[in-house]
């Protein structure tokens, strides 16, 4: 038989039971679905996550000091181990372009002027480099010693006349404690710096170490602003910060190696209160995101295993209605080949028939699954990307799912004996 004129008697005959037709192939469509929704969110969630950091955020390594079978994200298990002189050491290491702490500083209420709001996190201490030049929509940095701050667009505006460069702020620190600061830049967006301090946007208010972090530890160890000149040995850093010279993969092994061999050795205040118990992990914003993308791939894998299950219960479908098509067309079957027709052309007649509710299924389910993840992406607002790789992949599995599920179906519908079916009523 004519394959053009066997795939017009199988068109036919679907288009002759469109209700059947389409609820046969329902399975495969929300199966197919499922899949190419899910795993457009996954990678448009990637896709913004790494779109996050910058060129020059690839050049830092993130350190901290935990137990070595610690798991966890950042500052999983941290412990406070890294002086000044430490950070001061490891920035003179000719690997290393820059290294400063990092610390997230407590707090209850944010004021300027007569107006005051609470924000309990978002004040972050860190070197002047933690904010890029280039991140800054307005200003600049600010300069370690200094009592001043860089804003994100989200803290700026949390108040009734917004924040602009050269106003100054008073922070009530978590304790009761005061203190001011001088805005002396915005950055350009409100989504977090790294991953210590996560993506999301939120208000954050960028300072120096020195003198926010030094004074607020100097307090807490029972000292008072007269040991403000010893707190350089004494206060101790959850985090730690290293700069390599670029982002070449060279240059940043280079630059973890010398810091972790530093940090670890006897010359460095960290390896006393490490002992045995505590080992320095370095990771870049890549491989910290690694864990969330771990999450994701098996919330994808998770997905997708459903939606086996749906074309699993589609294939079935497909085959009980070919079955039952096989018993209504018995009679034609006997016509057919009492004119001539051999097995082979009956078996693909009904296969082509299944066949093409396997593709019109995985069609269908390819659509409705780019339109859901295209609706999801601009909902949670995160940049399409559109995994070509499984829209390809979703109709040979439309094709493979017909083809298996037909077969059967098919061979027993070769296999039926002329005069039998010349009788059948």
């Amino acid at each position: 038989m004519n394959p053009l004129e066997s795939l017009r008697l199988s068109w036919r005959s679907i288009r002759g039971h469109k209700l059947r037709s389409a609820l046969t192939t329902l399975g495969i469509v929300i199966g197919i679905a499922a899949v190419i929704a899910f795993v457009t969110l996954g990678a448009s969630l990637q896709a913004g996550i790494i779109g996050d950091i910058s060129p020059d955020d690839q050049r830092n390594v993130y350190g901290w000091a935990a137990e070595p079978d610690t798991e966890g994200g950042p500052l999983a298990g941290a412990q406070p181990v890294f002086t000044q002189d430490d950070l001061e050491a490891v920035e003179e290491l000719e690997d290393v372009d820059a290294a400063y702490g990092y610390a997230n500083i407590q707090m209850q209420t944010v004021s300027n002027g007569n107006e005051t709001v609470a924000q309990g996190n978002g004040l972050i201490a860190s070197g002047p480099s933690y904010i890029r030049e280039e991140r800054l929509a307005e200003g600049r940095q600010f300069r370690m010693g200094e009592r001043e701050a860089v804003l994100n667009p989200a803290a700026a505006n949390q108040f009734e006349e917004n924040v602009t460069v050269g106003d100054e702020l008073t922070v009530t620190i978590f304790g009761g404690q005061q203190t001011t600061l001088e805005v002396v830049g915005i950055t350009d967006t409100s989504e977090g710096q790294s991953p210590f301090e996560g993506f999301e946007s939120s208000p954050r208010i960028y300072v120096p170490t020195d003198p926010y972090y030094t004074e607020q530890a100097a307090a807490l160890s029972g000292g008072g602003d007269d040991t403000e000149t010893d707190t350089g040995s004494d206060v101790r850093f959850l985090a730690i910060i290293v700069e390599a010279p670029s982002a070449d993969d060279d240059d940043i092994d280079a630059a973890r190696e010398s810091a972790t061999a530093y940090l670890e050795s006897d010359r460095s205040d960290a390896s006393e209160l490490m002992g045995d118990d505590l080992a320095v992990r370095f990771r870049t914003s890549t491989e910290l995101l690694q864990q969330l993308q771990d999450v994701l791939d098996l919330l994808r894998n998770f997905i997708v295993g459903i939606a086996a299950i749906s074309l699993l219960v589609g294939s079935i479908g497909i085959a009980n209605i070919m079955l039952v098509s096989v018993t209504e067309r018995t009679r034609e079957i006997g016509i057919m080949k009492a004119i001539g027709a051999q097995n082979r052309d009956v078996l693909g007649l009904f296969l082509t028939e299944s066949v093409i509710l396997g593709v019109i299924g995985s069609v269908l389910g390819t659509g409705l699954g780019l339109l859901g993840g295209y609706l999801g992406a601009q909902y949670i607002d995160l940049p399409l990307v559109y995994p070509l790789e499984y829209v390809a992949l979703a109709v040979v599995v439309g094709m493979l799912v017909g083809i298996v599920a037909g077969l059967y179906p098919a061979w027993r519908a070769a296999r039926t004996d002329p005069i039998d079916a010349l009788r059948y009523e």
